[in-house]
């Protein structure tokens, strides 16, 4: 980054100067975006899937987003989700690298999206009719992002929503163990035909995602123009449950090093 040093005159600004000059120096670098809000997308007949939108003035695309554990983002507070799920709460993160969010929920006729729903055909339907409305409200292209069970939504809609809207694939924290419902490694990975990042953090403890069977997912990725392996370390105190979002498997304490180094890899995608 350049920068850039500002002299200024010794006798006082006028008050018009000065708040000009204060709402320059605080817009550098920064990115405007308005408050959250919860949308209830009809997807099938008789059903709505609730979705989180929020946009970003410039934005560069969209990330929608598929969060682990039974999905759903909390509820929505003055414009913000409250879910502690790693991709809630990195949120802020995504709009100031200048991406578009919209937070995959739940459906109404589903308390929690379980390990085999996910790659069901009312959930495919679910997603392509929320990914139909996410185009509506933004042309900008569309990154499929999950993370823990939320990677067996993201990899079956990459498999098998063929939408010229979608740019990539992101994988973090992903499930992998070969026995688990819907695991990313049993998937059809070799009809993936977009750029994919598997992010994943080296000291991850969830049975369902142990870093030493994450490289099967890039191995299977025969068609994928571009695949990345992340393998990270970093952060700090993990607690609570090793499969949950407040320990290694969420990236805890380093979260807006993981999101800026996802959204820069997804504005270049290289090997």
């Amino acid at each position: 980054m350049n920068m850039h040093l500002l002299t200024f005159p010794r006798k006082p600004l006028s008050t018009f100067r000065t708040v000009w000059l204060a709402i320059a120096l605080f817009s550098v670098g920064f990115h405007a975006f308005a408050e959250g809000v919860l949308i209830k997308v009809p997807t099938r007949t008789g059903i709505k899937t609730t979705l989180f939108w929020e946009t970003v003035d410039g934005a560069h695309a969209t990330v929608l987003l598929f969060p682990g554990g039974g999905g759903g983002f909390g509820s929505v507070k003055e414009g913000r989700a409250t879910g502690g799920n790693f991709l809630v709460r990195t949120v802020s993160h995504f709009l100031s690298n200048g991406f578009n969010v919209a937070i995959f929920g739940r459906p109404n006729d589903m308390a929690d999206i379980g390990w085999t729903e996910r790659t069901g055909a009312d959930h495919l339907a679910d997603m392509r009719a929320v990914l139909d409305y996410v185009k509506q409200k933004s042309p900008k292209p569309v990154w499929i992002v999950g993370t823990s069970r939320g990677t067996v939504s993201a990899t079956a809609m990459a498999i098998q929503v063929q939408d010229a809207a979608i740019a990539g694939l992101v994988l973090t924290s992903s499930v992998v163990r070969f026995d688990t419902p819907g695991t990313v490694v049993r998937q059809d990975l070799a009809a993936i035909r977009l750029p994919v990042l598997v992010y994943h953090h080296a000291r991850d403890g969830c049975r369902h995602c142990l870093p030493h069977e994450v490289p099967a997912i890039v191995q299977g990725l025969k068609n994928a123009p571009i695949r990345k392996l992340m393998l990270v370390d970093g952060g700090i105190h993990p607690t609570g449950d090793a499969c949950a979002g407040q320990h290694w498997h969420g990236f805890v304490g380093m979260e807006k090093q993981a999101i800026d180094t996802i959204t820069g890899w997804m504005r270049e995608p290289v090997n």
